[in-house]
């Protein structure tokens, strides 16, 4: 089982989702304290073939050097090309048992889900977590799907049980407490650490609010 406090900050960044240089942006997260990485290059303005590869390649070091794995989203075939730390996927991506058949056994694997039915079989498939959401509108997804709320990722913690989740979508500083109280083990955040013209800072208060309800537990 994963430690859950792997969710505690978990930023996701593509190089089309900042003004800033990708690199820069996500330095600064990981000086801030962000806990885990996911490379998400897609949409509009995204990278493909070479240029994609090495911009993972130089994120995945950089995480490394602050010893925060780093996850790549759906393209499995490019995490397993540079040995990435795992992968992300969703709904209409790989299954989990087709992805388990050819990463490594320690590779973190998570799933997206947006409703309790996902969820609960995201667990029996045996996911290390779920990504649940959206909890808010969000701008960054195109086809993201409604909001489900903090009642929403209440409804999914009380039939998964213990198995960890990270809340997503639309999510500010305003929203930590509320979510972490619904059940979240923490938060992923793309715009509001990707936008802000202070990653470093942004990335240390989610930090610090995530920390402060863990250890109120």
């Amino acid at each position: 089982m994963m430690k859950r406090d792997l969710l505690q900050v978990y930023f996701i960044l593509g190089s089309n989702n900042t003004e800033q240089d990708p690199l820069y942006v996500l330095e600064e997260a990981l000086k801030g304290g962000i806990t885990l990485f996911q490379f998400r290059e897609k949409g509009h303005g995204a990278l493909a073939g070479e240029d994609k590869k090495q911009l993972a390649i130089k994120m995945k070091k950089l995480c490394h050097q602050y010893d925060v794995p780093f996850l790549v989203n759906d393209d499995v075939d490019l995490a397993l090309e540079i040995e990435a730390d795992g992968v992300h996927v969703g709904q209409e991506d790989m299954s989990i048992q087709e992805v388990r058949k050819i990463v490594p056994s320690d590779w973190l694997v998570g799933v997206s889900s947006t409703n309790v039915q996902e969820a609960v079989q995201a667990k029996n498939d045996g996911a290390d977590y779920i990504g649940v959401g959206p909890i808010f509108s969000t701008d960054t997804k195109a086809d993201a799907k409604k909001p489900i709320g903090a009642k929403g990722l209440q409804e999914i913690r009380d039939r998964v049980g213990d198995l960890p989740i990270v809340a997503i979508g639309g999510i500010q500083l305003g929203h930590v407490i509320e979510l972490m109280r619904a059940g979240a083990d923490g938060v992923s955040i793309i715009s509001a650490i990707s936008l802000s013209p202070n990653p470093e800072s942004v990335a240390a208060t989610f930090y610090m609010h995530t920390n402060y309800f863990s250890k109120e537990q």
